[in-house]
């Protein structure tokens, strides 16, 4: 893969349903001010953690499939397969809102769609998914090849809704939204509360690294996720800050998702709201392939280095991994069975999937710290060692950040996921003869079964709802 092919997959992951909700989740939080500050905070945090990616493309260019290649070398196989099935399972969990968001937008003009949980919109869903399961089947390369065209169609719409809404921007209206008024509580509060909706927008910086072993030339992962994140980092700042100028904070705040859809439609007349819906189809079916084939491809990488069962390493005539291609899928159908039984589906699975990430993201920002406090990697090329763990170390520090805002609901739900995962931990070990767990390894191992057996105690007792 060249530059733009990669800098596609990191643009066709990020840019997806989370954009297009953007302004109803921040006018339900905070003002053009909270806004402001959180953009910056979200901005230089991921870019600090795009600048590890980078540093780590180029200081270990023999690990491959970023995310979880960093954790597992950084600090064991366990953490490792944790980082993977995380990353993994929370692709899957983001691909389940894209098929909400979709039927939602669908459900304005066919009512039988309600917001993308009916059993007709379950349905459908369905079978949209298992035609992408077909698609995917027939090899990496085509399917990129899509995603390049999809992600320059699915822009057009996005920059369309930026410039007409500064055309038809009210500044008086704008000028009252600035503080966001007393309902939404103190400044620090409305920050923290749009921290998770960030982090949904944001996944997918990892894009690039993900496809490392296909790229021409490991500098290109680098380059092409930092122009990535940036070019997408404008694009989102700018939806949200613009809806603020159309209606008044509590009616965007009440908009029916996609709310970009619900400004516009302010804005310009009916057209606009079938404009967008449009475009939010279209990129979204974009963002759910780039994603189907990252959470693939993660999972096959740790089947090949052992730490998955060996079945999920079987790749068809077309070098996809169809076993892991499979898994991805199955899960997804399963937590869109899920959806059916849930009161707000697109807003519990969009926070599971910004929670579920935060682990391997912390484990990867950690280990480039440690790689350069211990000099690994920097013997060919020491210069840009100190500038590079400032770096890591700001991007760690991000990342706690995110799991205090994601709060403990969110953490006790990630715990839920991942102890029962250890199943195929366990499983691999089985393959290879080896010791199941090493006292350290225990030890996490209780800590996780400790942690999802209170999550599900608050689920059952109502102290977390869906």
């Amino acid at each position: 893969m060249s530059v733009p092919t990669l800098m596609a997959m990191v643009v066709g992951s990020m840019v997806g349903a989370g954009v297009f909700s953007l302004p109803a989740r921040f006018a339900g939080e905070t003002g053009v001010w909270g806004a402001l500050i959180s953009w910056v905070i979200a901005g230089v945090g991921m870019l600090m953690l795009a600048f590890v990616f980078q540093q780590l493309a180029v200081r270990k260019p023999e690990l491959d499939a970023g995310v979880y290649a960093y954790a597992k070398a950084g600090f064991g196989e366990y953490l490792g397969f944790f980082s993977a099935f995380g990353y993994w399972a929370s692709a899957c969990v983001g691909n389940v809102t894209y098929w909400i968001l979709i039927f939602s937008t669908i459900g304005k003009i066919w009512p039988a769609m309600g917001e993308g949980d009916t059993l007709l919109a379950f349905v459908l869903s369905s079978v949209c998914v298992w035609a992408f399961y077909l698609v995917i089947r027939r090899g990496v390369k085509e399917a990129t090849a899509i995603n390049r065209i999809v992600t320059v169609a699915k822009l057009v719409p996005i920059l369309v809704f930026i410039v007409l809404a500064l055309v038809y921007l009210k500044p008086k209206v704008f000028v009252d939204n600035l503080g966001g008024g007393p309902e939404v509580g103190p400044l620090f509060d409305q920050v923290r509360g749009t921290m998770l909706a960030t982090v949904f927008v944001f996944l997918g910086v990892e894009g690039a690294s993900v496809y490392s072993r296909h790229a021409k030339r490991r500098e290109d992962v680098g380059r092409a996720t930092v122009l990535g994140f940036l070019s997408v980092l404008a694009i989102f700042a700018s939806v949200t800050i613009v809806s603020y100028g159309i209606l008044p904070l509590d009616q965007i705040a009440e908009l029916r998702q996609p709310s970009m859809a619900g400004v516009l439609e302010t804005a310009v007349g009916p057209w606009g709201e079938a404009f967008v819906s449009v475009g939010l189809i279209v990129s979204v079916l974009g963002a759910y392939l780039a994603w189907t084939l990252m959470s693939s491809e993660v999972l096959f990488v740790a089947a090949k280095d052992d730490d998955m069962p060996r079945f999920l390493k079987r790749t068809n005539a077309a070098d996809v991994p169809g076993a892991a291609l499979l898994m991805t899928t199955l899960l997804i159908q399963l937590v869109l069975l899920i959806t059916l039984f849930s009161d707000d589906a697109f807003d519990f699975a969009l926070d599971l999937t910004s929670a579920l990430s935060l682990i391997p993201f912390l484990l990867a920002a950690g280990y480039a710290v440690k790689i350069a406090l211990t000099r690994d990697g920097y013997a060919e090329r020491p210069a840009g060692r100190k500038g590079e763990l400032v770096i890591a170390v700001l991007a760690t520090i991000y990342t706690i950040f995110l799991l205090f805002a994601a709060g403990m609901k969110f953490v006790l739900i990630s715990f839920v996921v991942y102890a029962p995962a250890t199943v195929l931990f366990v499983m691999a070990r089985r393959e290879q003869g080896r010791k199941l767990f090493s006292p350290v390894e225990l030890g996490i191992f209780a800590l996780s079964v400790i942690g999802a057996v209170a999550g599900i105690v608050a689920v059952a007792t109502g102290a977390i709802d869906f």
